[in-house]
C-alpha cells in the first residue's frame, strides 16, 4: 500500500482524510483540484469525496468565516491538512444531508488517520460547538459580502465594477455545479438521432439554445454511460465552448487547399476537435507548450479518429512555424477562468487579484504573436473564459489600436450581450459558462 493511502500506522485513509490531503494542496497555493479519485478509495465513495472537494471550495469563503470564529488560533502551516479537515466537517454540517454523528465524528476521525491524533479533540469541539451554534454562526459571518456571496473580496469588487447590474447573478451562478452538457459528433450521426439513442439508454437531455451540436443532460452521468462514447459520437463540452467553431468557420474563405487551421492553446482539444467534425477536410495544427497537454489533445483527437498536426511550443516562440499563413486562427488564452469558476470552484482559493495584470500581459503576446501567422484575409478568434474587462474588452481595445492592419468583426448572435469588440456570455445556472468572444480579421495589402 502506498504512502498517500495509509498511513504510518498502517491505517488506511478513510475518504475525508483523502479529501483533506488534497484540499491542503489547494490552500497551500501547491496544487488544482482535479476530477480524478485517489487509489484506495472505495468506488461507493467516488461520489463523496469529489461532493467533500469541489464543495469545500466552492463555499470556501464562508467555510473560512465560520472556522475563524469557532478556533482560538489558527493552525500551523504544516497542519493545513488538519484545517482542511474541519472545513469539510463544516461543509457537511451546513451543506450536505450527513447525519450529524458521521459529520463530526468520522472527520474528527480522519486527523487519527492522518497521523494527528492531537487534533481529533480540537475538531471534535469545533465542529459540536457549529451544529449548536449553525443559525448564530451564519448571521454573524454573512454580513461580509465575500462571505455572503461566496467569493474572494477583490473579485467581488471587480465583478461589482465591471458589471453593475448583473454581478449578483454572477456570483450566484459561479456558486452551483454547472451541468452536464455534450457535443454531438456530426461526423457520426444528427444531434437528433444521437438523442434518441440517449433517450434509448434511460437518459434525458434538452438541446441547447445555441450550439447547433449540443445537448445537455437532465443528469450529470458518467461517461461511459453515453451511448457512443468510446467511439468518438460525442463529447463533453460545455456550450459556450462549443460556440468556438461556428464563430471561426462560418464565412471563412480558404486562401488555399486545404484550409489552414491554428489552435495556438489547444489543450485539452475539444476546441481543436470540434473545427475538425465541422471542416473535416481542414489541415489543423494543435500548438500547446506543455507536453503532457498535447498527450491530452492526442487521446481527445484518438477518440473521435480525427487527426491534426501536434506540436509541443510556446505560442510566442517561432520556432516550430514554418512560415506558411494559417488561414484561421482560434487562440483560446490563458485567463483568469472567472467564467467557469463553478466547474473549477478551486480558483476562489488560487487566483490572487495580481494574476488579472499578469494574464493581460500574457494574452497581448500571444494576440500579437498569432497575429503574424494570420494570412492576408484569415480571421483570428480570440476568446476567454473570463468576465473581466481587462482580460476581453479591453484586451481588444488595445490590441486594434496597435495593430493598424485589424478590425473586429461584428458578431451578431442572439446569445451573450456586446462588449467593447467583442461579446460576453455571462455564467447561468443551468445554462452555459461565461466566455467571451471577438472575431478580427487580417486586413489585405
Amino acid at each position: 500500500m502506498s504512502r498517500q493511502r495509509a498511513s504510518r500506522t498502517g491505517r488506511a485513509l478513510g475518504v475525508r482524510a483523502h479529501a483533506a490531503r488534497a484540499l491542503a494542496l489547494v490552500l497551500n497555493q501547491r496544487g488544482a483540484l482535479s476530477s480524478d479519485v485517489p487509489e484506495g478509495i472505495a468506488p461507493r465513495d467516488h461520489g463523496l469525496y469529489r461532493a467533500l472537494c469541489f464543495g469545500v471550495c466552492r463555499a470556501l469563503p464562508q467555510l473560512e468565516a465560520i472556522a475563524a470564529t469557532l478556533l482560538k488560533s489558527p493552525f500551523k502551516q504544516r497542519d493545513q491538512d488538519i484545517h482542511a479537515l474541519l472545513l469539510i466537517g463544516l461543509y457537511q454540517l451546513f451543506h450536505m444531508r450527513i447525519p450529524t454523528h458521521a459529520a463530526v465524528g468520522e472527520t474528527a476521525g480522519g486527523a487519527r488517520e492522518l497521523n494527528k491524533e492531537w487534533a481529533t479533540r480540537v475538531l471534535n469541539g469545533c465542529l459540536r460547538r457549529a451544529d449548536r451554534e449553525r443559525d448564530t454562526l451564519l448571521t454573524a459571518v454573512e454580513q461580509t459580502p465575500s462571505v455572503a456571496h461566496w467569493h474572494p473580496q477583490w473579485l467581488l469588487d471587480r465583478l461589482e465594477k465591471a458589471w453593475p447590474d448583473q454581478w449578483r447573478d454572477i456570483a450566484a451562478a459561479n456558486n452551483v455545479p454547472g451541468p452536464m452538457t455534450v457535443r454531438v459528433n456530426r461526423q457520426h450521426q444528427s444531434r437528433t438521432a444521437w438523442l434518441e439513442r440517449l433517450e434509448g439508454a434511460g437518459l434525458a437531455a434538452r438541446e441547447c439554445a445555441f450550439s447547433e451540436d449540443g445537448l445537455t443532460l437532465t443528469t450529470p452521468c458518467d461517461v461511459d454511460q453515453l451511448p457512443g462514447f468510446q467511439a468518438g459520437d460525442v463529447s463533453v463540452q460545455d456550450e459556450a465552448a462549443q460556440l468556438a467553431a461556428a464563430l471561426l468557420l462560418d464565412g471563412l474563405e480558404p486562401s488555399s487547399t486545404p484550409l489552414r487551421l491554428l489552435d495556438a492553446c489547444s489543450a485539452p482539444g475539444g476546441k481543436s476537435a470540434h473545427l475538425l467534425e465541422r471542416a473535416p477536410d481542414s489541415a489543423l495544427t494543435a500548438l500547446d507548450s506543455d507536453a503532457g497537454r498535447i498527450e491530452r489533445v492526442r487521446e481527445t483527437l484518438a477518440r473521435l479518429t480525427l487527426s491534426a498536426t501536434l506540436v509541443t511550443s510556446d505560442a510566442t516562440d517561432n520556432d516550430w512555424w514554418d512560415g506558411t499563413p494559417f488561414d484561421g486562427i482560434l487562440l483560446d488564452a490563458p485567463c483568469s477562468g472567472t467564467g467557469v469558476i463553478r466547474r473549477h470552484p478551486d480558483i476562489k482559493a488560487l487566483r490572487r487579484e495580481e494574476d488579472i495584470a499578469e494574464l493581460a500581459v500574457l494574452q497581448a503576446r500571444l494576440l500579437d504573436a498569432q497575429w503574424q501567422r494570420l494570412a492576408p484575409g484569415g480571421r483570428l478568434l480570440y476568446a476567454t473564459c473570463s468576465v473581466l474587462p481587462e482580460e476581453n474588452a479591453d484586451q481588444m481595445t488595445a490590441f486594434l489600436a496597435r495593430t493598424a492592419d485589424a478590425r473586429a468583426l461584428l458578431i451578431t448572435a442572439d446569445w451573450g450581450q456586446p462588449s467593447g469588440d467583442g461579446r460576453q456570455l455571462m455564467p447561468t445556472v443551468d445554462g452555459h459558462d461565461g466566455f467571451f468572444y471577438a472575431l478580427l480579421e487580417k486586413r489585405a495589402g
